[in-house]
């Protein structure tokens, strides 16, 4: 693709990727959501080619999937031996030395120091599928805790726990009956006005108020919670909110489910976003950035919580051979350097970023930890009123500019890359938003 990232040479979208539009409106599902409209040929590390041959910085990495970058070679060369020698036998039914040894591997890698059992699929929300009903069929008990701006996924037991956006639920009623939704902390949005990082604005003595009205605590199974909410804004809560939470889990025999399908692997410079906190699950679910692309989710929980027996909960194609070589790849490069790259390049994103809430009136906060990092966009920081229609601005002319990058929340631009970059890609990066935001506030 060349060393000059971005370099864009058509008016964007270029006459070949108008083509492959027409025949998207006239075939695929108008449910999928695209902010803009790349139509990618091919990507290469932190690049991404359109098929005009246009190349795009990529801080999107699919939504915070291809961990090690597109196409690392060391993960295809995996793919690529493992599709030589068996591509698929299904491990619901038959054996395969790759399906155990990821299984150990995930076993080793998550937090707790106990015995441990994972449950393979092939998606985030098939893996927080496989917790629900675990969490249902070992405690004997039907209810759920989540929290609003979660999102878990799309299926209808995961659906029922997601409270990020109405359209994601709207007309797919009755969903799983039994789940209430707590308010996720957020220090800068408090409702009481503290803007505490430390505060967790009276989320958990909401749930206590849930279990003396509506929700007999003795019937919940689970509490479902992102240590970092992805799609509902990148939002940190305070380390005590997770502390508090595995105390209530504890002091009422609920089962205690993190979601790191997008906060994990690495991601906010360590494995897992609850290392942050120091707080151990008693299932820990992931996907995206586990296997550099290919589709995986796992659940992994504490032993004695897999008491179902044969036939209770699987999948065809649920840790696929190929799908198992790239995410024992993938690990491996993430122990060896990219977690550490993550964390490194966060503190000096996050550095470079510190001032811009000065710079930029429309900036009103920056958050993150390691690569996975939030600039919400506000109509006055005084307000912190959110500016949904200025970040899709940003966004729109980041792409223009050839840089991707995408929304969450209310009004946040979310940047996500690789954990494979280097300094010049993210000063590349920041010098197009910030002329982005110039542009815009203008």
């Amino acid at each position: 693709m060349g060393r000059k990232v971005p370099s864009i040479k058509t008016p964007l979208p270029g006459p070949e990727a108008l083509k492959v539009l027409a025949l998207d409106r006239q075939f695929v599902s108008p449910s999928y959501t695209r902010d803009y409209p790349l139509v990618a040929q091919r990507g290469e590390g932190v690049c991404v080619e359109d098929v005009d041959g246009n190349v795009f910085l990529d801080f999107a990495a699919g939504i915070a999937v291809v961990s090690t970058g597109h196409c690392h070679p060391d993960v295809v060369r995996a793919i690529q031996r493992q599709a030589a020698t068996l591509i698929h036998m299904s491990g619901t039914d038959f054996y395969y030395p790759l399906l155990v040894r990821l299984a150990e591997k995930m076993a080793a890698i998550t937090p707790g120091q106990f015995p441990k059992r994972v449950v393979f699929g092939n998606s985030g929300t098939e893996a927080i599928e496989a917790a629900i009903k675990m969490a249902r069929y070992h405690t004997k008990r039907h209810r759920l805790i989540a929290f609003m701006g979660a999102f878990h996924g799309r299926t209808m037991g995961a659906l029922s726990l997601t409270a990020s956006k109405p359209v994601q639920r709207r007309g797919f009623g009755p969903l799983l009956a039994g789940v209430a939704h707590a308010p996720y902390p957020d220090p800068y949005r408090c409702p009481a006005g503290h803007h505490d990082p430390e505060c967790d604005c009276g989320s958990t003595e909401f749930i206590e108020k849930l279990f003396k009205t509506a929700v007999p605590p003795e019937e919940v199974a689970a509490i479902v919670v992102e240590p970092i909410q992805g799609e509902g804004g990148y939002i940190i809560p305070p380390s005590s909110f997770l502390v508090r939470l595995r105390q209530m889990a504890d002091r009422y025999g609920i089962l205690l489910i993190f979601d790191e399908v997008q906060c994990g692997m690495g991601r906010t410079g360590k494995m897992w976003a609850c290392q942050h906190a120091g707080v151990v699950p008693d299932i820990l679910v992931t996907a995206k950035g586990i296997a550099s692309g290919l589709p995986l989710g796992v659940a992994v929980a504490r032993a004695e919580l897999m008491d179902w027996g044969p036939g209770a909960h699987a999948s065809t194609f649920g840790g696929n051979p190929v799908a198992c070589a790239a995410a024992v790849e993938t690990i491996r490069l993430l122990e060896e350097k990219y977690v550490a790259n993550a964390a490194s390049m966060g503190e000096y994103i996050l550095g470079r970023l510190a001032d811009w809430p000065h710079k930029h009136p429309w900036v009103g906060q920056v958050r993150g930890r390691g690569l996975m990092i939030g600039i919400e966009l506000v109509k006055s920081q005084e307000t912190c009123e959110p500016n949904p229609e200025a970040r899709q601005e940003v966004i729109e002319k980041a792409f223009q500019r050839g840089l991707l990058v995408l929304g969450c929340g209310a009004s946040t631009v979310r940047l996500m890359p690789p954990l494979i970059i280097e300094r010049e890609h993210a000063d590349t990066a920041l010098e197009i938003l910030d002329a982005c935001l110039s542009e815009v506030e203008k």
